[in-house]
Formats: structure tokens, sequence, C-alpha cells
């Protein structure tokens, strides 16, 4: 039997509410409205429709104190969207948060990942 080597990983999510959490998702969004300058071509690359998209912006904007995202209508140029500064800080902030959970949990990672079953995660098992 070969072992798998494919790394396990750490996957924040930070719950701030019953109704609110910050995780990967939220920040990969994030992260595509900063390069692409768009809430539609960011969610195009996650596989997500403009509608979902933008209820995640919508969600983000009124869940921390200021808006994350602000977005311009089209004109001759057409429209986009860019993080605000908070928005820049709170992606700044989370993406610190994941590399430190990560770095944390590394041993323990490594240990769990040496003791489980290739089988079970490839659907094999008995």
């Amino acid at each position: 039997m070969t072992q798998d080597t494919s790394p396990a990983r750490v996957r924040l999510r930070l719950v701030f509410s019953p109704d609110f959490a910050l995780g990967p998702g939220k920040a990969d969004l994030l992260e595509g409205i900063a390069e692409t300058g768009s809430i539609a071509a960011a969610g195009r690359r996650m596989g997500m429709s403009y509608k979902r998209a933008w209820s995640l912006v919508e969600s983000l904007n009124t869940a921390f104190a200021a808006p994350l995202v602000t977005r311009s209508r089209g004109g001759a140029k057409g429209g986009g969207a860019s993080l605000t500064q908070t928005g820049e800080q709170v992606l700044s902030h989370y993406r610190s948060a994941e590399r430190v959970a990560a770095d944390a949990a590394r041993d323990d990672v490594g240990i769990l990942r040496d003791l489980f079953r290739t089988e079970a995660r490839d659907g094999k098992a008995d």
C-alpha cells in the first residue's frame, strides 16, 4: 500500500456571532476582489454566482463597523469594486491568524496525518 503524502491543512473559521463567521471562503472572496477589482470576477474565480458573491459582500459590509468592500457603478469604463482600508485590514489580519494557527498546529496535524487511514480518506474503508 502506498502512503498518500498530500498535506493535511488547518482551515480557520472565526465565529463572531451565531449569525456571522469569517472563514476561508469569505477571505478568498475579499482577496479576489482586491486582485480583480470586481465582485463578479472574484465570484467566478471561486465558481459562485454574482448573486452569491454580492450576498457575501453585503454580509461582510454589515458585520463590521465599516464596510470592507466599496463598489462603483458602471459607466464608460464599467463598474468595479475594491477593498476599503478596513477591508484590507480584515483580510491581512485573517491571513495572519491563518498562518499563526497553521504554525501552532503543525506538529499535531503531522501526527494526526500519520495516524489517518489512507483507505478512509479515499472512501475505500470497510
